[in-house]
């Protein structure tokens, strides 16, 4: 007899590229990357949908070939969400016990958790994630459960990742008019973590960079719980739109160069060097400067880069980070990105590939992790979607999303 296997659809609506992600679950739990298909995207502009027919299109046809290439029919998925409007925090909730002899109960964990909860959240903003990470018990701290142990002051703390409510429903009703449901919708960002990052790392620590063409996401773990998030509004494009604008060429030509001579260090090696550029008939022909070039490009992905380092000083991370930086996203491919990385965060860099099975033609492209990480997700969330209220009915308003969260998970 056949083992019976579901199928997990990942689709993130990337600025550069669709992306669908299928996965299969055995009915002992086991996940396996079968096949992930891939577009050209037209309506996506910094990770949000803005020409809605265009992204349809595009939609369509990703899907499509995901069930052709994958031989399997997609009825729901799992949706990635990122853009400018997406950010992260930490919360705590706090109860005191009325005897500090008696024993902490599950009624006191969900007291405790429904206060971490209760946030005010943007305008028009709803939760995409609000992730359980420890306890405190009076002066014992980072407790992975209280139950049972004796206390008076309970402390709980979440991490929530929340966004525009308006601009997460465009890709919805796209979705609807091509009548497929959504499981789930998932940051980007942890998406791409939960694919690279073993269980090691995130006891140990690690920064999670997801380089994209429009947006750069950023996740951090320690000790196996998500400590930040956050969404950088740069990316590939931008460093295309530098070279434009530095060098006088066109887009187009920008774009070329970056992928066939770009680097991300300029040094003494490069100096002197002239790029010649091909011109049409009857034009004078135009030369670059290559160091010119390596310049402009190694100064924005610093920029991104420090940004990033910003966040983990502000929010005292670098002590978290024992497994160092993992690297994904198609700006990871740019040549000697991962010594530029090691010299701003002046730690350990992987270019990361995913931890889960399938051929390595498709887990260790890494473009892929995000959609592949959806999979994940929706794989970890699917005893929770058997019994709780339907994903649609969560984001249906702002306050809905708050209460429905009713029992945190952790991200595996």
């Amino acid at each position: 007899m056949f083992e019976k296997k579901r199928t997990i659809i990942g689709l993130e609506t990337g600025t550069a590229k669709i992306r669908v992600a299928v996965g299969e679950q055995s009915a002992t739990g086991a996940l396996n990357i079968v096949h992930v298909s891939e577009v050209e995207s037209n309506g996506v502009v910094k990770g949000e949908i803005v020409n809605p027919g265009a992204a349809l299109e595009d939609l369509r046809n990703a899907l499509a070939d995901a069930e052709d290439q994958a031989n399997v029919e997609i009825t729901h998925v799992v949706l990635g969400v990122t853009g400018r409007h997406v950010s992260g925090f930490n919360n705590r909730g706090v109860k005191m016990i009325p005897s500090a002899d008696r024993e902490i109960t599950e009624e006191d964990v969900e007291d405790v958790l429904k206060d971490a909860r209760a946030v005010a959240l943007p305008n028009g903003h709803c939760m995409i994630h609000c992730i359980r990470q420890n306890f405190n018990v009076d002066d014992r701290t980072n407790l992975p459960s209280p139950v049972g142990i004796c206390g008076s002051r309970l402390e709980s703390y979440l991490h929530v990742v929340h966004g525009n409510k308006d601009r997460s429903q465009t890709a919805f009703k796209l979705l609807k008019q091509l009548e497929l449901g959504v499981d789930e919708m998932a940051f980007n960002g942890l998406a791409s973590a939960m694919s690279l990052l073993e269980p090691e790392h995130k006891e140990l620590g690690a920064l999670v960079i997801d380089l994209g063409a429009g947006t750069t996401e950023f996740v951090v773990y320690a000790n196996r719980i998500i400590k930040h998030t956050g969404v950088v509004a740069v990316g590939g494009h931008n460093v295309t739109n530098d070279l434009a604008l530095g060098l006088r060429v066109s887009q187009v030509q920008a774009e070329q160069l970056k992928l066939k001579h770009g680097e991300a260090i300029a040094d003494d090696s490069c100096k002197g060097q002239i790029i010649t550029l091909p011109t049409d008939v009857g034009l004078p022909a135009r030369s670059v400067n290559l160091e010119h070039l390596r310049r402009i490009q190694a100064l924005r992905l610093t920029e991104t880069f420090e940004i990033i380092a910003d966040a983990l000083t502000d929010n005292d991370l670098w002590e978290c980070l024992g497994a160092g930086v993992f690297l994904c996203g198609g700006g990871s491919r740019t040549p000697r990105i991962q010594e530029l990385a090691e010299k701003v965060f002046q730690l350990p860099v992987t270019l990361g590939k995913s931890s889960l099975s399938g051929p390595t033609s498709v887990t260790s492209v890494p473009e892929f992790q995000a959609a592949i990480g959806l999979v994940r997700f929706g794989a970890s969330q699917r005893a929770r979607r058997s019994t709780g209220d339907s994903f649609m009915e969560r984001l249906a308003e702002p306050l809905k999303a708050i209460s429905a969260w009713r029992n945190p998970v952790k991200a595996r």
